[in-house]
């Protein structure tokens, strides 16, 4: 499959956006942190053969826009919601958050509940791993903190979304309805020689406590896989993808 990346113009900044695909619900991937659309390579052909998919890079990610503001959650979230208007991607929306991403879905379902229709937290942060920190070394901790000061020496990555991950935070904890929607959480089992056993506990538990935000959830360990299961077992990915599509077919049909 070939990739081909248009530009457009938002009151923001230029983004750069795929589309691909046609069928519901429509589709919308949102990357990690400073990811581009390319990550999605494993699972777009495939997932794009029953849906409508957008992908796109955020600012200050290969050819969009520098941002030009702060980068929290809701900032990010409502260029996301501009950019979709823009191009005529209509809701609801099945949301597909990797890492970071999974925030900004997070937020856009409490913000805009009646335009997700269902979620797929793929390796999703969650609110609580801020916490994780402290069970970081003080060396790793003064590393973190040397990367942060480089980053002011550039003007635009001051204001990049990690500076603000602890704002997008707040803003999902002052939002307490979450709508009753499909909810899929996928972990990586993969263990990490590099993450502490108590973090990778904590995280975990993190991870299953998404499952709360619906009745209607469900946890897939994609056991091969560390932080990108959408490159190391796409299929995995995409069929967590297609189980949450016919649950929002199903519904609509209903």
């Amino acid at each position: 499959m070939k990739l081909t990346k248009y530009t457009m113009e938002t009151s923001k900044g230029k983004l750069q956006y795929n589309i691909c695909g046609n069928g519901k619900p429509n589709i919308v991937l949102i990357n990690g942190g400073s990811g581009p659309i390319e990550g999605w390579m494993k699972v777009l052909p495939e997932i794009s053969e029953s849906s409508s998919v957008f992908s796109y890079n955020r600012f200050g990610v290969s050819g969009s826009d520098k941002p030009q503001e702060a980068q929290d959650g809701c900032t990010i979230v409502k260029t996301l919601r501009e950019a979709l208007t823009i191009v005529g991607f209509e809701p609801p929306y099945l949301l597909v958050g990797h890492s970071l991403g999974g925030l900004y879905a997070n937020l856009y379902a409490r913000l805009y509940p009646d335009e997700v229709a269902g979620i797929v937290f793929l390796e999703s942060s969650h609110p609580k791993d801020l916490s994780l920190n402290q069970y970081q070394g003080k060396s790793v901790r003064v590393i973190n903190k040397m990367f942060t000061l480089f980053d002011f020496l550039s003007p635009h990555k001051q204001f990049n979304e990690v500076h603000f991950v602890k704002e997008t935070v707040n803003q999902i904890q002052q939002k307490d309805a979450f709508p009753e929607i499909p909810v899929i959480v996928i972990t990586g089992g993969k263990e990490n020689r590099m993450m502490p056993e108590d973090i990778r506990k904590k995280r975990l538990e993190n991870q299953l406590e998404l499952l709360t935000l619906s009745k209607n959830s469900k946890h897939i360990k994609a056991g091969k896989s560390g932080h990108f299961p959408q490159l190391s077992e796409p299929s995995v990915v995409i069929e967590a993808i297609n189980d949450c599509v016919k649950q929002i077919q199903t519904k609509t049909r209903n």
